[in-house]
């Protein structure tokens, strides 16, 4: 495995950052790494380049003790954290070309002109750093991350600051990356997540709570959503009486989500009591569970009116 934890544990004082998780990351795989504020994952990532040590367990990338040997370790890892540090005083190349050197890169000029093209820098590429937007600083970060080729790419929130038709050039260079190498991808925007990975890694209050493919995790969450639309405005109160109805979320004026233990039972039910308070059903519908659902599922947060 490219990435391995065992037992990880990261104490600040008397908190738990981070308690006793373990999982474990191959080559040719994009994992999303996901979870609330505070949860843990920039620790995480933190230790596992080199940045933090731990408290407890042991982190280990290609084999190697990332403890033990940070250095070593270092050389095969590629980084991109959520502050993106820069030197804005520096040009672009001259910023890569001290990243290059760092890593004593041989062929420099040929890997900073490679990188420039990866990650869309080359309209901008002969201005300081400090006039670039944000968008444009996260590229440079990402170039950073990538010029020594590493088998390990950790990104930490890699689209924050981009615009749309950048995100998705920045998704196809993770997506073309990972096919041969181990990317461990961190984002609150849970459409990139599903645009990217292939699997995630849920950790809340320091613990995981999920590690799966997608298409598991959906299998796994037991409950359903029904969206139904009425003609009439009705309260929440007024949906009393449905047994098998475990959450309830008000869209709009006349369009409610419900979830349920059996979708297709709690249909007929919904019918039943639209026939008793002489409600006008617009649509009745099942809809898939997103990872959106899944994750405030997971993390305790509730579905409220």
């Amino acid at each position: 495995m490219s990435i391995e934890v065992k037992e990880l544990t990261r104490l600040y004082g008397v908190q738990k950052a981070i308690d006793r998780i373990s999982f474990s990351v191959g080559r040719g795989e994009i994992v999303g790494f996901l979870g609330p504020n505070g949860a843990g994952k920039s620790t995480t990532m933190k230790i596992l380049t080199g940045c933090l040590k731990p408290s407890q367990g042991q982190a280990f990338l290609n084999g190697v003790d990332v403890n033990a040997f940070p250095l070593q370790t270092k050389k095969m890892t590629g980084y991109l954290p959520e502050s993106n540090p820069l030197y804005g005083d520096m040009y672009i190349r001259e910023y890569l070309s001290f990243i290059a050197d760092i890593h004593r890169l041989p062929s420099k000029k040929e890997k900073i002109k490679t990188t420039i093209d990866l990650v869309g820098l080359r309209p901008e590429a002969g201005k300081k750093i400090v006039q670039l937007s944000k968008g444009y600083k996260q590229r440079v970060g990402l170039a950073a991350a990538l010029i020594h080729e590493p088998d390990v790419l950790i990104l930490d929130e890699p689209t924050t600051g981009l615009d749309p038709n950048q995100i998705v050039e920045i998704r196809d260079v993770i997506k073309n990356y990972g096919k041969n190498h181990t990317v461990l991808f961190s984002s609150h925007i849970l459409q990139e997540v599903e645009a990217i990975c292939n699997r995630v890694i849920i950790i809340h209050q320091g613990k995981i709570i999920a590690d799966n493919t997608l298409g598991d995790l959906r299998a796994e969450q037991k409950g359903h959503f029904i969206k139904v639309v009425l003609k009439e405005a009705v309260t929440k109160d007024q949906f009393q009486g449905l047994d098998l109805l475990r959450g309830l979320r008000k869209t709009s004026d006349f369009e409610w989500e419900l979830e349920a233990t059996d979708p297709e039972l709690l249909k007929k039910q919904l019918l039943t009591l639209s026939l008793q308070n002489n409600w006008n059903i617009v649509s009745l519908q099942s809809e898939n569970r997103s990872l959106e659902d899944i994750f405030r599922g997971l993390t305790k947060t509730t579905i409220h009116e």
